[in-house]
């Protein structure tokens, strides 16, 4: 019953995410560095110069069942994908300490990034704040968005996600309001060929 609460609640939250649309494929993707969940420093530009292209997705936490399965389809594929000479990142507001379980639940190897300040989200126009009726029924199905976060803006991403080639071109964006629509592996691995 609590999973089909927090869906529900999930949805209502993916209802309210109507301000952010996403960048568009074709669009120049906006440059980044940023420290990962290793201590790794990434920098878009120089990544791409390293890999054929890189995997940018925003997911919102790891109290996401939506997310955290998208996590786990890209880690069982990512010898595919990185056969294919892509680097794979995700971008999330939630804390170090947060991002560690969902590297737990999903056996994510590959880099995460705290985007604390939003940074790449508002790049990327996928960032949102949650109003406070909604953050009010998050907490009552135990989804407490400052602790995950570690602030109090309630900001979280649109899921999307994006395929970035060496002239920093978006070759594949999906951005979908609706949380339980993620792209599958084979859709990123077309993208990539």
């Amino acid at each position: 019953m609590k999973k089909i609460l927090l869906i529900a609640v999930t949805t209502f939250l993916c209802l309210n995410a109507v301000a952010q649309t996403g960048l568009k494929k074709g669009e120049t993707a906006p440059a980044f560095t940023a420290v990962d969940n290793t201590g790794k420093a990434l920098n878009l530009k120089a990544l791409l110069k390293k890999h054929k292209a890189v995997v940018l997705f925003f997911y919102r936490g790891q109290w996401c069942p939506y997310c955290n399965k998208q996590i786990s389809h890209l880690q069982d594929s990512l010898q595919l994908l990185t056969a294919k000479g892509a680097y794979v990142i995700g971008v999330t507001p939630e804390t170090g300490e947060n991002i560690n379980k969902t590297i737990d639940k999903t056996h994510a190897s590959f880099s995460i990034i705290q985007d604390k300040n939003y940074t790449i989200m508002k790049a990327y126009q996928v960032n949102y704040v949650v109003d406070g009726a909604m953050l009010a029924k998050l907490k009552n199905y135990g989804v407490d968005l400052e602790k995950n976060n570690g602030n109090t803006d309630h900001v979280l991403p649109v899921p999307a996600t994006y395929i970035i080639d060496r002239s920093g071109k978006i070759i594949y964006a999906h951005v979908d309001k609706d949380y339980t629509k993620r792209p599958p592996v084979s859709d990123l691995l077309e993208a990539l060929n």
